[in-house]
């Protein structure tokens, strides 16, 4: 593993953690008046832009953490459209 791989992971670490606390408030509140269905709806789209990208060049810091940051971004839109 070269130190830009481990860059890359801890970066991913830290940005997909990031969404922890707004994908757990939401799912345990309900409340998502403070929540933009449209910048999540552009955010989301940009993250599967990256999980695509880090597909095709094989990146796998841009992979996993993409993946994992869409999955709890879609959370989210789920629970604003649903809500």
């Amino acid at each position: 593993m070269t130190t830009a791989d481990l860059v890359g992971y801890l970066s991913a670490f830290l940005t997909t953690l990031a969404f922890v606390p707004q994908a757990l408030h939401s799912w345990k509140t309900r409340d998502l008046s403070g929540v933009s269905l449209p910048m999540y709806s552009l955010f989301s789209l940009g993250v599967a832009g990256w999980l695509v990208y880090g597909l095709m060049i094989g990146s796998w810091p841009i992979i996993l953490a993409n993946s994992i940051t869409l999955i709890l971004a879609c959370v989210v839109l789920y629970l604003k459209l649903k809500h």
